[in-house]
This record gives structure tokens, sequence and C-alpha cells, in this order.
């Protein structure tokens, strides 16, 4: 069963926590439900306290104002479900649209992350290579078997129907998913990117056609110290791509604890 936070504007958010240890926040994509992470939160709870959310307007969580919806009003509601779970600092974990509502969490509260990954996500530069406009109408459609190619490969998501059906499968009303896609739309953290204190690995697939693998190089430009890895993978890597929970892992467990799985 879910519990809730209140965020500032009084919107309720459910959220859920599952394992022990360091806390880490999993930050969804956009108008994507917590149990979307499925498999990649699973695996990282036998090693952590993974503690995930529903974004307003998505699922189990309040609507608020959809015309006021923004990443970095985002990142506040982020902060919202860490004091409801009483963490005072947490490692940070944000896919594609949760990537960029993670730059602004990392930026403006240094003291509520300790370590920041950013999965196929982008920091709004204009100056990278944009969308093709046939990938943003497969995405805007609402067919997942348009979607589909966007995120996975084929041969993992044929043999993962669950996965892929939690992943895509959420409840919620035109206005948020409008809310939600103009957010992401108009996210611009270059500025942000700067200020970012938190040791930083971004993960991001060369075959991204939702953001191209450009978005990634230059925000490793811009966060002091951050590590990029390039992957032969497309936009849901975290689901579909073996190497990035073991990245993500490594990155963020203490340099002499072993991890659960492999001290089995």
């Amino acid at each position: 069963m879910s519990r809730f936070a209140t965020a500032d504007d009084g919107t309720r958010l459910a959220y859920d926590e599952a394992g022990t240890g360091v806390p880490v926040l999993l930050i969804a994509g956009q108008a994507t439900g917590m149990r979307g992470w499925g498999p990649f939160a699973d695996a990282l709870a036998r090693d952590f306290r993974v503690i995930v959310y529903d974004h307003r307007g998505i699922d189990e969580s309040g609507l608020g104002d959809p015309a006021l919806y923004s990443t970095r009003g985002f990142a506040d509601d982020a902060v919202a479900v860490l004091d409801a779970a009483g963490v005072a600092a947490a490692h940070v974990v944000g896919h594609s649209m949760g990537g960029r509502i993670a730059q602004w969490l990392a930026a403006d509260h240094p003291e509520r992350v300790r370590k920041l990954v950013l999965l196929a996500t982008t920091s709004g530069d204009r100056s990278a290579r944009p969308r093709d406009p046939s990938t943003v109408a497969d995405l805007l459609s609402g067919d997942r078997e348009r979607m589909l190619p966007l995120f996975f490969d084929d041969a993992w998501a044929v043999g993962h129907p669950a996965d892929v059906d939690r992943f895509f499968s959420r409840t919620a009303s035109r206005p948020a998913l409008r809310g939600h896609f103009a957010a992401s739309r108009d996210h611009d953290g270059r500025d942000a990117l700067p200020r970012i204190q938190a040791e930083t690995l971004i993960l991001h697939g060369t075959r991204d056609a939702l953001t191209p693998v450009a978005h990634a190089r230059l925000m490793a430009e811009r966060i002091p110290g951050a590590v990029l890895r390039e992957l032969d993978a497309r936009h849901g890597l975290h689901l579909d791509t073996a190497e990035v929970e073991q990245a993500v892992r490594r990155f963020l467990l203490p340099p002499r604890q072993p991890a659960a799985a492999a001290a089995r």
C-alpha cells in the first residue's frame, strides 16, 4: 500500500519503498508511474533503501494545477517525498524527465543529494541535435506499438511483457499529460549544471532517438567531474540493458562494500 507525502501546495504524492540501507530516490520519466521502475528498483533494493513515487497527475498522486507544472517544481515534490520518508539525503537516480528534475534537485538542494545518476536525459541545451519530428509523433501517439521501439530492444520486450506493461501503464488525465509534456519540453537546466556538487554518473544509449547522445555529452562537459558512459542502448536502457543496473550499483556502493548479489 502506498504512503503519501504532501507538496507545498497541498497536493498529495504517493510513494513507496523497499529494501534497507542508504536511501536511493528514483525519479521516473514523463508521465511514468513509480511501478514503471520494475526490475531495476527491485534489483537495487537488495543493497539500498529504494524510494519511488508517482509524479503529480499520475496514478495515485493528486493532480495539482497542470498549468504550473515544471521540472523545477517537480524537484520540490521530490523534496517533499524525502521529507515524508524521513530522509535527510539520498542518492538520486533520474530517468528521462526524471533526470531533468534531478538536475534541479541537485543544484537547488545540494544537501539532499549524495550521488547523482542521470539516465537518458538532457539539460535542455538547444545546441544539441533535436529529436526527429516523426519520433515526437510516435511518442505523443499513445500507441504502445509505435512507442515500444523508441524505448526497448525487440527481443527484450518480447521476453519481458510484464515489465513492458508496468512501464507503459499509468492513469493520467489529458491535462496532466499535457502538463508533463510541457514541463519536459520547456526544461532548461544549463545554468544549473555547474552548480551541481554531487558526484555524478551519466548513462546514455547511443541508439536513443528520443534524446540523442549529444545531450549527454554536453551535460558531462558542464557538470563538474561528471563521468559519462555511452552504451549500445535506446531510451529505456535502465530496464533492457543489464550493464546499467550494474554500473549504478557499483557507483553508489561504498568502495569496499560488495553488492548483495555478488556476495551471495
